[in-house]
């Protein structure tokens, strides 16, 4: 008997030691540099390039229209992520993998806070979900009880390959991070996580250096001094501003009355980010006390930079538009028809939160919708391709 415990006790002591050695499933390994390393935090934003401001100049109205036509999608699909009981689905990023399309999008059950959920489809129009990337963090203080992933370095060559790039090994995407449960309650702040299979559920790895971006960092600037929403990083091939790589976001200024505005910072290594520029890029108000200008998505056609963003109470409602720019900085801002907005009944009230990309020659326009089915994630085209398939959500 004596035996068979030593042998127990060693076969346990053994077992632990492997669980404490072996690496972790849900990813690559961490490099050296996933440890953050101490640095004195910057007190002001870089300066614009004084290139870049020298030479800015406004988008022509005539180049605008020409965007707006050829990013148009005016026939709405329906509904293609249906919320489960006591669900809210949110934030739609669309991207290509192995021969296969894969979504990654906001999942909020029972109004305790965002979770970041994968779906996979062979066509676009038909979704399977697959489960969970980025859970809840319970033991874990800054994000514990929100984590809402967008996809970073998605190809943004407009009708290009539409897939995430590698960088140091792994795929990246930036998240929405907060301590307290709710529908994106504040102060959120933002975190980065990685992954070498982006098509599998399972979790992916959060950064050791977390949250990279908050409200109170001594840059930040007044637009986002209640709080970081949704950042969206690519990469700049040309650096036309110093950097490789290169984020917007939007922010909400302090005092209660719902702003919120759209900015920008760079990064060398994905993982230490300054803001540049001493305040927004794009900020829109109206007579509401509330106006809302966000979840920036960044494709480029030739030389012309479009930012796809949704607008919400600085006119009625909330819906989607864009802006131009020929350097990243200097935004020229669509003041014609929507792209999206309010008309059916899975989107009455607000039609908003854009994921623009073309594939084959058709544009699909995936964003959230808000109306009878609660807070979906909803699909429309620059063809109809509602007699191929009849989602659900959409009356025949």
């Amino acid at each position: 008997m004596k035996h068979l415990i030593h042998t127990l006790l060693l076969l346990g002591i053994l077992a632990a030691t492997a669980c404490q050695t072996a690496p972790r499933e849900s990813g690559p390994e961490p490099s050296e540099a996933d440890s953050p390393e101490a640095v004195d935090e910057p007190e002001e934003p870089l300066p614009y390039p004084p290139e870049v401001m020298a030479n800015a100049r406004e988008v022509p109205q005539e180049e605008m229209q020409r965007v707006f036509e050829t990013v148009r999608a005016p026939y709405k699909h329906g509904v293609v992520i249906q919320p489960e009981e006591g669900e809210l689905v949110d934030c739609p990023n669309v991207f290509r993998y192995e021969g296969r399309w894969y979504m990654v999008f906001a999942s909020n059950r029972d109004n305790v806070g965002y979770e970041t959920h994968l779906a996979v489809s062979d066509d676009l129009l038909n979704w399977e979900r697959l489960g969970s990337i980025l859970p809840f963090e319970e033991n874990q203080g800054w994000d514990k009880w929100q984590a809402a992933g967008g996809l970073a370095l998605f190809d943004t060559e407009w009708g290009g390959s539409n897939t995430i790039e590698r960088f140091d090994g792994r795929y990246w995407m930036t998240y929405i991070g907060g301590e307290l449960q709710g529908y994106e309650t504040d102060p959120l702040s933002a975190g980065i996580a990685y992954t070498d299979t982006p098509n599998e559920a399972r979790p992916w790895n959060r950064w050791e250096g977390n949250p990279f971006f908050t409200h109170d960092q001594p840059d930040a600037r007044w637009f986002e001094a209640a709080t970081v929403y949704k950042t969206h990083a690519i990469r700049d091939p040309d650096e036309s501003l110093g950097y490789p790589f290169v984020m917007f976001y939007n922010g909400k200024e302090k005092g209660g009355n719902g702003h919120e505005a759209i900015g920008m910072a760079v990064s060398n290594d994905m993982r230490n980010w300054r803001r540049m520029g001493d305040t927004h890029l794009i900020y829109h108000t109206g007579e509401s006390r509330w106006a809302i200008t966000g979840d920036p998505q960044i494709t480029r056609m030739g030389d012309l930079w479009v930012m796809f963003y949704f607008g919400a109470f600085w006119k009625p409602n909330a819906f989607d538009t864009f802006a131009c720019s020929y350097d990243l900085v200097n935004w020229t801002t669509w003041d014609g028809p929507h792209l999206v907005e309010p008309s059916e009944p899975w989107d009455r009230q607000f039609a908003h939160k854009p994921w623009v990309i073309k594939h084959d020659g058709v544009v699909y326009h995936f964003y959230c919708g808000v109306g009878e089915n609660g807070r979906v994630i909803a699909l429309a085209t620059s063809e109809d391709l509602r007699e191929s398939e009849a989602p659900a959500g959409r009356e025949e």
